[in-house]
């Protein structure tokens, strides 16, 4: 420790020797006689180290705090000493701003972990039902139906394709290529996707062209098609029927399902939200309808979902407001 403080010292101490040699050359080139000055030097020598001391004190107390505070360092805020001068200042004060951004990031880093945890934890149980479907399908004697195998298969590769989605829009790297697309072609690409749901479920599609071309993504616009419609299907039921047509500047996709609540329509792009439905029938993560808000604000188009519980629900896709996206 004495060498450390020494070599955080040695600025000051070849001052000192340079001005004693210095006194010692004058002294001797001009035969001065020296007793007269021995016994102030003495006394600053002495005083010298006294003050040596008091300094090497200080820093072996500085050293042992700041040893201490090693074990400190979760918080986001350091219990620093006292600064001992302007740049000790700006030091603790740069500390100090690195460990708040580090709570920060660690915090949202807990936070997505979180969020994605109980979300991995929501889709597995959700896919398990139709896992669980074609497990006791191949159990049952005699031909396999190979339709409602496929309709299971169907809402797996959803499944799949929903989480994808989700981890892409967490991702910094989530791009969009806007660019004029064919409307008519993004509905039918989600039509057809489902198109065994519809035969199994007996659901009819009216499904009206609407001849116009917007300014979109065109993958994650078919997203967001597929999602409303795969919602359309999950709460429509057997026999029942499913229109897509074009209101004005809006796409409009209606069903004559179970409809949704009045109570839980303000909630239903929530985060998690399941909202009655999901909660009786068991068939809901709550991230489906997040995930289409999520898609569409960063388009610049809008989603909105009115519902009459028992008659059906219409969501609206306002693509009106198609402007380039800047990421």
């Amino acid at each position: 420790m004495l060498v450390a403080y020494l070599k955080r010292q040695w600025k000051l101490l070849a001052l000192l020797a340079g001005a004693v040699g210095v006194f010692a050359a004058v002294f001797s080139l001009y035969n001065l006689p020296v007793e007269a000055v021995a016994y102030a030097g003495v006394l600053c020598l002495a005083l010298g180290l006294v003050l040596f001391a008091v300094g090497y004190g200080c820093f072996l107390r500085r050293h042992r705090e700041l040893q201490r505070l090693l074990g400190q360092t979760e918080g986001t805020v350091l219990p620093l000493p006292d600064a001992q001068g302007l740049l000790e200042e700006d030091y603790q004060a740069l500390l100090n701003a690195v460990c708040s951004r580090r709570a920060q990031l660690a915090m949202e880093n807990d936070n997505r972990m979180r969020d994605m945890t109980d979300y991995y934890t929501l889709w597995v149980h959700q896919i398990k039902t139709p896992i669980a479907a074609m497990g006791l399908l191949l159990q049952e004697s005699g031909p396999v139906p190979a339709g409602e195998l496929e309709g299971e298969l169907i809402k797996i590769n959803q499944y799949v394709e929903m989480v994808l989605s989700y981890l892409r829009l967490g991702s910094d790297s989530t791009d969009y290529m806007l660019r004029e697309c064919p409307l008519d072609d993004i509905v039918r690409q989600a039509v057809r996707k489902f198109a065994k749901l519809f035969i199994l479920k007996r659901i009819t599609l009216d499904l009206q062209e609407t001849g116009r071309t917007v300014l979109t993504d065109e993958k994650w616009l078919a997203f967001v098609v597929g999602q409303v419609l795969s919602n359309a299907l999950k709460y429509t039921p057997l026999g029942g029927t499913i229109r897509i047509f074009n209101d004005g500047e809006t796409l409009a996709i209606a069903d004559n399902g179970i409809g949704v609540r009045l109570e839980d329509q303000p909630r239903v792009f929530e985060k998690g939200f399941t909202g009655y439905n999901g909660r009786e029938n068991r068939k809901s993560t709550g991230i489906g309808l997040y995930l289409c808000r999520q898609v569409m604000d960063r388009l610049n188009h809008r989603i909105t979902l009115t519902s009459r519980p028992g008659q059906g629900t219409l969501v609206r896709l306002d693509l009106s407001r198609g402007e380039p996206v800047v990421e």
